[in-house]
């Protein structure tokens, strides 16, 4: 996956918005304030810290111990980095990026969740 495309992909979601709070190489994406992708898109290889159901972000890094690691200074149960090279398909980061948007969606009161599910 290209930093254009997760940046677009990560974009496409309802509500969805970017910043920049911790320094101009840092992209930070939101959903109603609440962070479910962090990335810097100039690095290489390119990483992303994405949110995850901890039993899921257990099984992750034991299926995948070179590309999906606890997340970096993120608190480490309920966040993996995600190296988003040829090595791990692009379909698996897409459905990582979506649960994790997901997971902070659910997390949002309902009708905010009902607002963001309007077309």
């Amino acid at each position: 996956m290209t930093p254009g495309e997760l940046r677009a992909l990560c974009l496409s979601f309802n509500g969805s918005a970017e910043d920049f709070p911790f320094d101009a190489a840092t992209s930070v994406f939101r959903v109603e304030g609440r962070m479910f992708a962090l990335t810097a898109l100039d690095a290489s290889p390119l990483k992303v810290s994405l949110k995850c159901d901890p039993d899921e972000a257990v099984r992750l890094r034991g299926e995948h111990p070179e590309l999906i690691v606890p997340g970096w200074h993120l608190n480490k149960r309920h966040w993996n980095t995600v190296t988003a090279d040829a090595d791990l398909p692009d379909r698996v980061v897409r459905e990582l990026t979506e649960d994790s948007y997901d997971l902070v969606v659910a997390g949002l009161p309902r009708a905010t969740r009902l607002r963001l599910d309007r077309p």
